[in-house]
């Protein structure tokens, strides 16, 4: 079976993980983001090295190690009573984050709609990782350099996948508006789409 899906993509800093979490305590929707899996790992284990050796040069992580971590991650999940495929719809943040991510896990996800937080403004972007990085403490926001690189990485890389899923799924959402009304954006959307909506009797909230 495969998993119905709904993607967040945007720029650093565009949102994505404020949205996510959001979505994520709705009854019937799971979030997952794949960059705070990858942060929550020790620096002792292999992933976690991986990670730092990687997002401290504002570089992605390989497809391997990204995939792996997702499926133990999302297994873990299942396992735990936390995500039931059958019911919850999956909200991915940062993941899949290029075509060869997407293509691998074309076989897992049905994605079902795929939101572009986009924000025009680049100062806008900046200004909101400078602070995310005082706030959480995140290594790969501490400085511009490091800003620049992952904002560059998005533009030749992950705007692809944009591409691979074509016209017909994606929906364009200011993300420079307040959060708020970027949720009803968001929200507005998901209410009209059929799949998202829980059989009658499953829609109670996760215990």
């Amino acid at each position: 079976m495969k998993l119905r899906t709904i993607l967040l993509f945007g720029a650093p800093g565009a949102g994505k993980g404020t949205q996510g979490k959001i979505l994520g305590t709705i009854p019937s929707f799971f979030h997952f983001a794949c960059g705070d899996a990858f942060r929550n790992l020790t620096i002792e284990s292999e992933l976690g090295r991986i990670f730092l050796d990687y997002s401290s040069r504002g570089l992605l992580v390989p497809e391997e190690p990204t995939i792996r971590l997702w499926k133990d991650s999302i297994e873990g999940s299942r396992k735990m009573g936390r995500y039931n495929p059958d019911r919850d719809t999956l909200v991915l943040d940062g993941i899949p984050r290029n075509t060869t991510q997407a293509k691998i896990l074309a076989e897992t996800l049905n994605v079902i709609a795929v939101f572009h937080l986009k924000c025009s403004n680049m100062e806008q972007l900046v200004e909101r990782m400078q602070r995310r990085a005082l706030r959480e403490n995140r290594l790969d926001d501490a400085n511009l350099e490091i800003i620049r690189s992952r904002l560059e990485t998005y533009e030749s890389e992950t705007k692809s996948v944009l591409d691979y899923y074509g016209s017909e799924l994606l929906h364009f959402i200011d993300s420079s508006q307040s959060p708020i009304n970027v949720l009803r954006a968001i929200l507005d959307v998901i209410a009209a789409i059929p799949e998202v909506q829980p059989p009658v009797g499953v829609a109670n909230a996760r215990g």
